[in-house]
């Protein structure tokens, strides 16, 4: 294996295998699909094909008004009709270049609202699919299907179907005209023909390999960029600069490589194209001149037959240069619409109904459940939750304290045993009803790009400014959002970028308080803060869970202590259950986890103890 083959990224093949292999030039199935997003504007299209059909013939009318002002006006010395013959050639060539103005602004039209159409389509989908699907799809696949496959078939469907049309009519156009002026002309030129279809289909399907390899060498420079600029701070952080720049080397030399190669294919290909149309024309002009010189065929005949010989070979060229167009638009399209028929796993029943306004009151019935078949993570989960209660729950890493928020919001679905909220089985209401009456705060906070305001009213748009600012107060981040330059007002740029971590989960508390959630969820709401921003946490905490039934999941004492009663987790089940007094008198699971993880000084300080080092936290 070579060192650039071991640099390579460890899914670099199956990122070149499913997302830049190119199809068939034509698929039906695909192509049929495609029509459906075109049909809404079907007048458009047809108006596009009409103005492209004027086009088409004003540009064949040029040569014949041009052997017309030889023959009849120049040699005949008749100024009067070349005069004539001159203002016609005007006006068709501005008739063409009106028509050609509309012809792009309807197609264009059509074609960006079609595109637009999928895109919406594909972005309202993706929102409706399930928290495994990403989980098992890679953000930058799925930016892919938005970006480059979308592009593709706005190519196609803005430019290269109405092209091919155009070329088409314009090829047959050209050799009906040839024909009908000299038959004999017209199949000297042809006599090249054989010649341009074996080159054209060895260039196919080179260029085919040429282009894939392009695209997945792209692909993977594209995939390098974003991981190297997501990861800069730990690039620099381990002094890895020298290294990465040289697998980033790599994959940039591989794709200026791939480049290359399409570019010397293309650099043969259409100099070719041209070598046959000088080959055509050469025969045109001798054999016509002696045609001319024995007085079978006039010059005007012979000027405007050369002007149709070059034209006969430009939508040859197109033709060609727009195989691989189609081939990569309908990869794209199958891999569009494969997105597209993915079905969500979380679907409403045909008789949901909206979840009224509820007093908390969650209960785990023998729920089992599992990401994988045949392996669950759940195992008969039995839990009784009041209105009003704090449930922490605890356990080692894979335990399945994740799982059982993440079954509450029903972002899964219990394989067995149903999870009731006042009684009513989340899978009888919508899912609208049921998360807006759950709020969750996560250990990794995700900020829109936007001001501090925005992003607090989040989770209710219709908040006024005031509410804003009291719920900020109330989790303690008022302070640190007066104290920014622009207060609340302030752009936090992407992802909050402009904010330290403790920053960001105070406007997560916030964001949270303000959407008035009777159920609240703390996924490790606290384990990224420092110990003072905790305490202003905590000090908000008594606020934020009062009167809400609350499930916490955290490691800090301070937050788990506080709780109503405990859930200890060991392998999917619940092995104990009580407040954090009773836990520890039971000597049990909790008791170990307890001391395991923390000891006490002999001040009374809770000490969180790490390999080497105590770490004391008031």
């Amino acid at each position: 294996m070579t060192e650039q083959a071991k640099k390579r990224p460890p899914n670099w093949r199956s990122q070149q295998d499913e997302d830049d292999v190119l199809g068939k030039a034509f698929d039906p199935r695909i192509t049929r699909r495609l029509l459906s997003y075109v049909r809404p504007y079907i007048k458009q299209m047809v108006l596009g094909i009409l103005l492209m059909g004027i086009v088409s013939l004003a540009d064949l009318a040029g040569p014949y008004l041009t052997k017309q002002a030889i023959d009849n006006g120049i040699i005949k010395g008749d100024l009067g009709y070349l005069t004539q013959i001159v203002l016609l050639y005007l006006g068709v060539m501005l008739l063409s270049w009106g028509t050609r103005y509309a012809q792009i602004v309807v197609l264009t039209r059509m074609g960006q609202q079609t595109i637009y159409d999928i895109r919406q389509q594909m972005f309202e989908h993706v929102h409706r699919l399930s928290l495994r699907f990403f989980n098992n799809y890679e953000v930058g696949r799925l930016m892919s299907r938005f970006l480059s496959d979308v592009g593709v078939l706005q190519e196609m469907v803005t430019w290269a179907i109405v092209g091919t049309l155009s070329d088409l009519v314009t090829l047959g156009g050209i050799i009906v005209v040839m024909l009908s002026m000299h038959v004999k002309l017209s199949l000297m030129t042809f006599v090249v023909l054989p010649i341009m279809f074996a080159a054209t289909s060895v260039w196919r399907v080179r260029a085919r390999d040429a282009y894939r390899r392009t695209r997945a060498s792209i692909g993977i420079v594209n995939a390098r960029l974003q991981e190297n600029i997501t990861g800069v701070r730990v690039i620099q952080s381990f002094a890895r600069e020298d290294y990465n720049r040289s697998m980033f080397r790599d994959v940039n030399r591989e794709n200026l490589a791939a480049n290359t190669a399409a570019a010397r294919l293309s650099a043969i290909f259409f100099p070719s194209v041209d070598a046959l149309d000088a080959l055509a024309t050469a025969l045109v002009v001798w054999y016509g001149g002696t045609q001319v010189l024995d007085g079978q065929l006039s010059a005007g005949a012979l000027v405007a037959f050369v002007f149709y010989v070059r034209r006969f070979f430009n939508p040859i060229r197109d033709l060609a240069a727009r195989y691989n167009t189609f081939q990569a638009a309908m990869a794209g399209g199958e891999r569009i619409f494969a997105l597209l028929d993915t079905p969500p796993d979380i679907t409403e029943s045909p008789n949901a109904r909206e979840l009224p306004p509820i007093t908390g009151h969650v209960v785990f019935e023998h729920v089992t459940f599992g990401y994988e078949e045949n392996e669950p993570v759940l195992h008969d989960i039995n839990l009784d939750v009041q209105p009003g209660e704090t449930i922490a729950f605890v356990g080692p890493t894979g335990a399945g304290k994740s799982s059982m928020i993440n079954l509450l919001g029903r972002f899964y679905d219990v394989w067995s045993g149903r999870i009731t909220i006042d009684g009513v089985d989340i899978r009888e209401v919508t899912l609208a009803s049921l998360r807006r009456q759950i709020g969750i705060v996560l250990q990794d906070t995700f900020l829109f790009s936007g001001t501090v305001a925005d992003n607090i009213r989040y989770g209710r748009l219709d908040a006024t400014d005031e509410e804003v600012q009291a719920a900020a107060e109330a989790v303690g981040a008022h302070e640190f959002i007066t104290r920014m330059e622009h207060g609340y007002q302030t752009e936090v740029g992407e992802r909050g970028v402009i904010l330290s971590v403790g920053q960001r989960q105070l406007l997560a508390f916030a964001r949270a308080l303000l959407a008035n959630p009777r159920i609240l969820v703390m996924d490790e709401a606290t384990s990224s803060v420092d110990t003072q921003t905790e305490v202003l946490i905590q000090r908000a905490l008594s606020r934020l869970l009062q009167g809400r039934t609350s499930f916490i999941i955290a490691h800090r004492l301070s937050t788990v202590a506080q709780a109503s009663r405990i859930a200890v987790l060991l392998s999917g089940r619940i092995v104990e259950l009580g407040t954090h007094d009773e836990l520890m008198a039971l000597h049990g699971t909790y008791y170990q986890l307890y001391t395991l993880s923390f000891l006490h000084s002999e001040a009374g300080e809770l000490v969180y103890e790490l390999p080497g080092s105590q770490t004391r936290v008031p």
